[in-house]
């Protein structure tokens, strides 16, 4: 019996740092009306986040590692309230008025929102599952999502050391984002279940509430 411990794998970064540039570009196509502080700063927030995760993905699971990424998940968490903050401000301007803003803006705003919510609750499931990049393949932590390839047989997926990256992720949260549920891959444990429901409300109230009062302004 083999009792060596996993070795997890190293993963390229590009597509999670391709990411966090195109959450910082829509960052950039609000207005600072509907941001918390400057949208300018929190575009600031999500380079320090890009640069951060460069850190929290290291090969080998050990201590440092793990509090690197509890500062990438602090970081990535702390971006996503300001999102949703963004929500919360679009969602007031629409009861109380929209005031000076426009249809197109609010259409601007809503699409700008739904995308950052896809891409930071997908660095979020990235970051959180088994340990983060880092840590999975250990077996340590708890795995979060059960994604089909783990119980799929090895002739079918032809990769027997199969694990999760972060495209796995994005997709988890493109279908939770808009089927507003798990669709094939089933979150395990009561954190992820927190999170695809926040994401899940988060995504509905933008759909269904901003982007469907934005095109009525338009057409009316």
């Amino acid at each position: 019996m083999n009792n060596e411990t996993p070795i997890p794998v190293k993963q390229s970064l590009w597509h999670v740092e391709l990411a966090v540039i195109a959450a910082i570009i829509l960052q950039l196509l609000l207005t600072n009306k509907l941001s918390i502080g400057p949208k300018y700063l929190l575009a600031v927030m999500e380079l320090s986040l890009l640069v951060g995760l460069r850190l929290t993905a290291p090969a080998t699971h050990d201590r440092a590692s793990r509090n690197r990424r509890l500062i990438g998940l602090a970081l990535t968490a702390l971006v996503s309230v300001a999102n949703i903050s963004s929500l919360i401000l679009v969602c007031h301007a629409l009861i109380n008025g929209t005031g000076n803003l426009g249809g197109k803006q609010l259409l601007v705003s809503a699409v700008s929102i739904y995308f950052t919510n896809i891409i930071l609750f997908g660095l979020l499931y990235w970051q959180l599952d088994g340990g983060g990049p880092g840590g999975r393949g250990t077996h340590r932590p708890p795995m979060d999502f059960l994604f089909p390839q783990t119980y799929t047989p090895v002739h079918i997926t032809h990769e027997p050391d199969w694990q999760p990256t972060f495209f796995d992720y994005v997709y988890v949260s493109v279908t939770n984002a808009t089927a507003f549920s798990p669709t094939d891959t089933l979150p395990l444990t009561h954190r992820a279940k927190l999170l695809m429901a926040i994401q899940s409300v988060v995504a509905l109230s933008t759909v269904a509430l901003v982007a469907a009062r934005a095109v009525n302004i338009l057409v009316g």
